[in-house]
């Protein structure tokens, strides 16, 4: 596997790195806007989701280590913003790409806000990729973000995107899997909103402070869920220092999953199982008796400083 040369700090050929990324584009251009992904008829059959990873290559290798590997009866869905900030961005995507690759029915990517060119130019992605391997990859790269999926449903009970909900009250589920998404996100709709929208404690809609997308309130998720006829939001995007967050009465869950987020944050990671029938109720907030909620720490790692490639600064 390709992790076994970057466990010995080391690149890939280039020619190897290209050929993942081409045929890991085609099968998620392949795939539909909102996955549907299901395991009720599959006992035994897990669904993980985890929320960013950012580049920390080590703590994902250590995910995979502490929860099981991709296979037949173990599916993944990674929610987004799998580059930038973490100096092994490229390690990450070409994991991940691989193991789509071997297994297309059994792991899943959706797009984040960072699987776009605006971020990765800032933080730091570009610039590793360029160092690491070449322009022409990264270019690559570039086009395969734009074939990502913007979300997920499981079970058609959970609906899982990177960011938010969006801000057209009238937007139903049905209108997110029409959305054309290949293309860099647009400045404003329900595209955008995806990807960087935020939860807040008010109601309604409210500014948001990243300068894109709105806060959303508890009786927005309410009206969504309700509407959709679905029990829950997942979404990443945020720190939470527990790793997961239940809010909006229980309706709205983020989880991330970069420990000790950039080396500086001192918060746990998070990953959410969903195993119908086979949950544990009030683990880590969990109300739910079709979910697992886990934590992890962060492992050790080369000292190498977040975004060491990068032109740019360090940001949040």
């Amino acid at each position: 596997m390709v992790n076994d040369v970057f466990m010995k700090g080391k690149n890939i050929p280039r020619k190897y790195a290209a050929a993942i990324v081409s045929h890991a584009d085609r099968l998620f251009r392949e795939e539909p806007t909102i996955l549907e992904l299901s395991n009720v008829k599959s006992p035994g059959h897990t669904i993980s989701v985890c929320g960013d990873t950012h580049g920390q290559f080590y703590d994902v290798l250590n995910i995979f280590r502490k929860y099981g590997k991709v296979n037949e009866h173990h599916t993944y869905l990674f929610n987004g913003d799998f580059v930038d900030r973490g100096s092994w961005s490229c390690e990450v995507a070409l994991l991940f790409y691989s193991l789509k690759i071997l297994y297309p029915k059994n792991i899943y990517l959706n797009r984040g806000n960072h699987e776009s060119n605006n971020m990765n130019k800032i933080y730091g992605f570009e610039d590793e990729c360029k160092c690491k391997y070449s322009q022409r990859l990264f270019e690559m790269f570039s086009q395969s973000f734009e074939s990502l999926p913007l979300g997920a449903v499981i079970n058609d009970d959970y609906l899982v995107m990177h960011g938010g909900l969006p801000s057209d009250e009238n937007c139903t589920l049905e209108d997110l899997k029409k959305i054309n998404r290949f293309s860099q996100p647009p400045k404003e709709g329900a595209f955008m909103e995806l990807l960087w929208s935020d939860p807040f404690e008010g109601k309604g809609f409210g500014p948001s402070q990243r300068g894109l997308g709105f806060a959303f309130g508890s009786d927005i998720t309410e009206n969504f869920l309700r509407k959709n006829q679905l029990r829950k939001v997942f979404r990443s995007h945020e720190v939470r220092m527990g790793g997961v967050k239940f809010e909006h009465n229980g309706k709205l869950v983020t989880v991330f999953s970069a420990p000790n987020y950039c080396d500086s944050q001192n918060n746990l990671g998070a990953i959410i199982h969903v195993v119908p029938g086979r949950g544990k109720l009030n683990q880590n907030e969990n109300d739910d008796e079709d979910l697992l909620v886990e934590t992890f720490e962060a492992v050790e790692h080369p000292p190498i400083k977040p975004m060491a490639y990068s032109q740019g600064g360090l940001g949040f």
